[in-house]
């Protein structure tokens, strides 16, 4: 800590203390022992050299080596050939006033405080997260020459803050990437560079519709998108998903009509299953007539391990109402932090000027070293092998699933993405409970109940990210993994055995049997 910093914090505690008539010896080391003492001047700090504090406080430096002295003394400082550190105590703090411990969400607004907690990937570790690439495999050589490169190119002028839709170089690479890749129909004027799908979600769902408005989720479904609609103060409708993706009734069109609908259609999360041809033309002819938007999150569709590669949604028909969104994550790696949106043309233009007062303007390096690796080339190469990697990935733990799992949980969304769901056959098993019992395991999945975005889904089971985990440790895993289910199914009918009541006992009669 700096000279500055004690003087200040010395001359608050002097003020307090002024009544007590110390003399300036005893005030600084008070001072500093209850500094210490309270973890205002944390294990570690260097406090300041006693000739250059005794100059700043206008004090004798006898005043200050006594303080140091009484300190080390007491053991509250040790002192070697650079000076004097504040030795590790564990600090005394106050305790909680018991209305602060009973409300840690007080100050917070209404809609922060409706906000649920969401299963984390980026502080769990382990087998089967979700969501997480083979990082391993990233060709990080060539992105740092990449780096080095568009470091090299960046000019004066775009130190200065950046374009708020995005470098035009890379809008242009992805709309061209996009058009190829995914069929979207696109001019680089209509995508909007953003810090990854929250982000992306967070500007769809304040701009585009009123607090109060109604916007449909899938349930179960992704709990960023249900953050980032409560975030905005929205009605969130939850919409039941089935095997073919999220399935809207008529009552739901009639009873809660849309002003936003969230979809995953090219790999449902977290259920994983793909939303029908037949589906997704009635959901865009349907939102059309209804005046509502559809925000299509194709967060990891570029891996489809099972038939031919399927068309975004926003390019099925002329004029779609759709926000294509997509992101870096998956493909590349998080902490890239650069996703997108693909707006409608109608929009374009307004969508330019909302970013222009809102977004953050910058990483300038980051976004053309991407362009460059659209545009070479590399990145569809990266593509091709994480691709076949994954699909290995993928046979390897469904063979072990079905071996060591099959007679009490069906597999769910395989056929693409980094993730399927294994959803169990009896409702009754805790999923949630697994969940943390796996961990203990150093197996990371997530319930598939968690997810459920309003009521009961009906989906329990397991979410498995197999990205990350390499094909010949599959078989290890699930055996681990399968013990904790087929002991939670004896668990789950051994418990409604014993809530089911005795038959009445059989009347006989009054002659002995004997």
């Amino acid at each position: 800590m700096m000279s500055m910093d004690l003087a200040l914090l010395i001359s608050d505690y002097t003020a307090q203390n002024a009544h007590r008539g110390w003399p300036r010896q005893r005030l600084l080391h008070e001072c500093l022992r209850a500094a210490i003492r309270n973890g205002t001047l944390a294990a570690g700090s260097r406090l300041a050299a006693s000739r250059a504090l005794a100059e700043e406080l206008g004090v004798a430096r006898n005043t200050v080596l006594y303080a140091y002295e009484q300190l080390a003394s007491e053991g509250y400082v040790v002192t070697d050939r650079r000076g004097t550190l504040v030795a590790a105590l564990a600090p005394q703090r106050k305790p909680a006033r018991r209305d602060e411990a009973a409300a840690p969400q007080a100050g917070l607004s209404r809609r922060a405080q409706n906000l649920r907690a969401v299963p984390g990937q980026a502080d769990r570790m382990g087998a089967f997260v979700p969501g997480v690439p083979a990082l391993e495999q990233f060709p990080m050589a060539l992105w740092r020459r990449m780096m080095e490169r568009a470091l090299r190119a960046v000019t004066v002028t775009q130190l200065n803050y950046g374009d708020p839709a995005g470098e035009p170089r890379l809008r242009e690479a992805i709309a061209d990437h996009m058009r190829a890749a995914r069929g979207v129909v696109c001019e680089a004027s209509q995508v909007f560079i953003t810090d990854g799908t929250q982000s992306s979600l967070d500007i769809c769902m304040h701009a585009l519709a009123d607090t109060g408005d109604t916007v449909w989720i899938e349930n179960p479904g992704y709990g960023g998108a249900l953050a980032a609609a409560r975030g905005a103060g929205l009605a969130v409708a939850g919409i039941d998903v089935d095997d073919d993706g999220m399935a809207p009734t008529a009552d739901d069109w009639l009873l809660r009509p849309p002003r936003l609908i969230y979809t995953t259609p090219s790999h449902q999360y977290p259920v994983g299953s793909v939303l029908t041809l037949r589906r997704r033309l009635a959901l865009i002819e349907a939102a059309r007539a209804a005046g509502a938007l559809i925000i299509e999150d194709d967060y990891d569709s570029e891996f489809r391990h099972d038939g031919a590669p399927l068309h975004a949604m926003q390019g099925l028909a002329a004029d779609a109402p759709v926000l294509y969104l997509g992101t870096f994550s998956k493909t590349m790696f998080p902490s890239l932090r650069i996703g997108f949106i693909v707006a409608p043309a109608a929009l374009a233009e307004a969508f330019a000027r909302m970013r222009a007062q809102s977004s953050a303007r910058g990483r300038v390096a980051e976004q053309l070293a991407l362009a460059e690796f659209l545009r070479s080339g590399q990145f569809a190469l990266h593509l091709r092998r994480m691709r076949r990697l994954y699909r290995q990935r993928r046979d390897a733990l469904v063979a072990a699933l079905e071996r060591h799992l099959g007679s009490v949980a069906t597999v769910h969304g395989g056929s693409a993405g980094m993730h399927l769901s294994l959803r169990f056959n009896d409702a009754r098993i805790d999923d949630v409970a697994i969940v943390a019992q796996a961990q203990e395991h150093g197996i990371a999945v997530n319930a598939l109940s968690t997810h459920d975005t309003q009521g009961d889904s009906g989906w329990k089971g397991l979410m498995l990210g197999y990205a990350q985990v390499p094909a010949e440790q599959m078989e290890g895993l699930v055996k681990q993994l399968a013990a904790l289910v087929h002991l939670a199914a004896y668990a789950a009918n051994c418990a409604t055995s014993l809530k089911t009541p005795y038959p009445p006992a059989r009347r006989t009669s009054g002659r002995s049997s004997r």
